[in-house]
C-alpha cells in the first residue's frame, strides 16, 4: 500500500465551539452529506429528541451536551475523513486541548446571534499556538442575529485572525434562503430539511442573474448585489499558504440544523485542508512518509461499551503503516504489544481495521497499560510534545458512600482519571483520594459514571485549595525539607510525583519566593521519565 498516497487523501480535523453554537449538529450534517449516516439526530432545548450520533454517553444524552471527544471516520469521494467532535463546555476544555494535538486542522463554529464567546477565544488561543489551520462556520443564520459585516469585524478583532468569505448569506432569520458562493460565483437556495440531505438546490449565475429575483425577491436580490460588491473590495483574496499557516480563515455562513451551507463547507474543506503533516517529539521531527509506524495516545475512554467494560486508548498515527496483529513497542513501559482488534469508530459504533495510515485515529483495547501522551513505535523511544495535563483549580476529596463497594469505587476513580476527565492525587495519612478538575461539571460526570458504570456511590468534600502544582528541584535536600514541612498540603499523583496544594495564588507566590530552587509546575509536561524522582534523590512514596 502506498503510504504517501494514502496519507495525502486523509483529512483529520476537529470541530470546536462555545457550548450550544451547533457544533454537534454540524458534525452530524457533515456525516449525513458524507453518506456515513442516513438520518441525523436533533438537539433542541437541551433535550435529545433523537440521540445525536456523536453524543453516546448516557449523561450526554440526558443533558444534551458533549462531555467527551467523539471520533468518527468515513469516506467521501476519494478522501478519508476523520472527524473529532470535541466538548464545547469550558469544564471539559482539557479534553479539547489534547484533541487539538491529534488534528491537522479545525472547523470553528460560531453562533450568528451570540458572536465570539469566551470558550471560542480560549480555543483559538490554542489553535494560534499550534498554527492550526482554521475554517470558520457562522451557524444559525436561520435565526435573527448579528449583521454579517459586524460579525466579521468581531471575529477578526477578538480572535486575531483575518477572514476570507467563501460564502455569503442571502437574508437573515426568517428571510434566510441560501448562500452565495464566491469561488463558484453562483447562488444555491435550499429548502429547510432537518433530518435528511436536502437536494433542493437552484443555481444562478451570481447576483446579477435576472432570474434570481424570481426566487428571493427584488429587495433581497438588490441587497445581495450590494453586499457582495463590498466584499470583493474589502477582504483579502484567499491565500492557501496563509490559511495552512493559521493566519487566514475561510468563512462560511449557514444553518447546520437546516442543511444550509454545509455541503459548500465540506467540499471546500476537503479541497484546501492540509493532509497529515510532521509531528514534533522531544527527540526529533517525525514525517508522515516515514516507513516506521509511530503514533501517540491522546485520549482514553473506559466503558465505551458498558456491557463489556472495555477500555479504549485512542491512537493518532503519525507515520508509517499500522498493521493489525503486528508487534509494536511501548517506550514508557519497555514492553512489546500486539493489537488483535484495533478499531475505527462512528461515535460508539466500531469496526475492526486491518491497517491504518498517518492521520487516522484508531482505538486500541487497553488493559491499563496506556496513559495519555504515551507513544507507540516500532522500537524507537519517542516523547510526543503538546499533550499536557493542566493544573486543576477545583480540588475535592472523594468520600465513599458505600463501604461495601470500595473496590469498585477505587477501580472507577482510577479508570476515569486515566481518561483525563480529572486528575487523581493520593494524600497521607489515610490514603485519601483527592480529585482535581478545571470545572464543576466534571464532578457531576464522575459521580454519574461511577454510579452507572461501576455501581459505586460517592460525594466530593470541598478542600481549601485553589491550585495543584507538580514539584521538581535542583536541590533534592531542599525538596525533601519542603515536603516534610508542608505535609498537609502535599499529595502524590499516579506516578508518585509530589504535588503541592496551594490555598491561593498569593500562597503559591510566597512559596516560590521562599524556595527558589523548587519549581512549581502548572502542567505535568515535565514528566517524561518515570525515574526522575529517584534520579533527584527523592522518593515519591510517602
Amino acid at each position: 500500500m502506498d503510504i504517501i498516497k494514502e496519507t495525502g487523501r486523509r483529512r483529520t480535523f476537529g470541530i470546536i465551539s462555545h457550548p450550544d453554537a451547533g457544533k454537534t449538529t454540524l458534525t452530524e450534517k457533515l456525516l449525513l452529506y458524507g453518506g456515513a449516516i442516513q438520518v441525523a439526530g436533533a438537539v433542541k432545548n437541551n433535550k435529545i429528541t433523537r440521540s445525536a450520533t456523536s453524543d453516546f454517553m448516557e449523561i450526554e444524552r440526558q443533558r444534551g451536551i458533549s462531555v467527551a471527544t467523539s471520533v468518527m471516520a468515513f469516506e467521501y469521494d476519494d478522501y478519508r475523513v476523520n472527524i473529532l467532535d470535541t466538548p464545547g463546555h469550558k469544564d471539559f476544555a482539557e479534553d479539547t486541548y489534547r484533541t487539538l494535538s491529534a488534528v491537522d486542522s479545525v472547523i470553528l463554529v460560531i453562533d450568528s446571534a451570540k458572536g465570539v464567546e469566551e470558550q471560542t477565544r480560549r480555543l483559538m488561543e490554542v489553535c494560534r499556538m499550534r498554527h492550526t489551520p482554521v475554517i470558520v462556520f457562522v451557524n444559525k443564520m436561520d435565526r435573527e442575529g448579528i449583521d454579517p459585516f459586524d460579525l466579521i469585524d468581531e471575529i477578526e478583532k477578538e480572535l486575531d485572525i483575518a477572514v476570507s468569505p467563501f460564502t455569503w448569506p442571502i437574508g437573515r432569520g426568517k428571510r434566510f434562503t441560501g448562500v452565495y458562493n464566491f469561488s463558484e460565483r453562483n447562488i444555491k437556495l435550499y429548502s429547510p430539511e432537518k433530518t435528511t440531505r436536502s437536494d433542493t438546490i437552484i443555481s444562478c449565475d451570481g447576483p446579477d442573474d435576472p432570474s434570481l429575483r424570481n426566487h428571493i425577491g427584488e429587495e433581497a436580490s438588490f441587497r445581495l448585489k450590494e453586499e457582495t460588491s463590498l466584499i470583493d473590495g474589502y477582504f483579502e483574496p484567499f491565500n492557501l499558504q496563509l490559511y495552512r499557516e493559521g493566519y487566514l480563515a475561510p468563512l462560511f455562513f449557514g444553518s447546520a440544523l437546516y442543511n444550509f451551507g454545509v455541503l459548500e463547507l465540506l467540499e471546500t474543506f476537503l479541497g484546501i485542508a492540509p493532509p497529515p503533516g510532521e509531528t514534533a517529539t522531544e527527540e526529533r521531527i517525525i514525517q508522515p512518509s516515514e516507513k516506521a509506524m509511530t503514533g501517540f495516545i491522546f485520549k482514553i475512554h473506559a466503558n465505551l461499551d458498558p456491557n463489556h467494560r472495555d477500555r479504549i486508548a485512542f491512537l493518532r498515527i503519525s507515520s508509517g503503516l499500522f498493521e493489525r496483529n503486528k508487534l509494536y513497542f511501548h517506550p514508557r513501559s519497555g514492553k512489546k504489544m500486539r493489537f488483535s482488534s484495533p478499531a475505527s469508530f462512528m461515535a460508539n459504533s466500531k469496526s475492526i481495521v486491518e491497517e491504518a495510515f498517518p492521520g487516522d485515529v484508531i482505538g486500541l483495547y487497553d488493559s491499563g497499560n496506556f496513559k495519555i501522551g504515551d507513544s507507540v513505535t516500532e522500537g524507537e523511544t519517542l516523547n510526543f510534545k503538546g499533550i499536557p495535563s493542566f493544573s486543576p483549580e477545583i480540588i475535592r476529596e472523594v468520600v465513599n458512600k458505600d463501604p461495601f463497594r470500595t473496590k469498585q469505587l477505587d477501580k472507577g476513580v482510577r479508570q476515569l482519571t486515566d481518561e483525563g476527565v480529572a486528575q487523581l492525587f493520593i494524600q497521607q495519612p489515610g490514603n485519601k483520594k483527592i480529585i482535581g478538575t478545571v470545572g464543576e461539571l466534571q464532578f457531576d460526570v464522575i459521580r454519574f459514571r461511577l454510579e452507572h458504570e461501576y455501581n459505586a456511590k460517592c460525594t466530593f468534600s470541598p478542600l481549601p485549595y485553589t491550585r495543584a502544582c507538580w514539584l521538581t528541584s535542583t536541590d533534592p535536600a531542599e525538596l525533601k525539607t519542603f515536603i516534610a514541612r508542608k505535609q498537609t498540603s502535599i499529595g502524590y499523583d499516579k506516578e508518585d510525583n509530589p504535588v503541592f496544594f496551594a490555598e491561593s495564588e498569593w500562597m503559591l507566590k510566597m512559596n516560590r519566593e521562599t524556595y527558589p530552587s523548587i519549581t512549581f509546575h502548572e502542567t505535568n509536561a515535565f514528566k517524561r521519565d518515570q525515574g526522575y524522582l529517584e534520579s533527584s534523590g527523592v522518593s515519591g512514596k510517602p
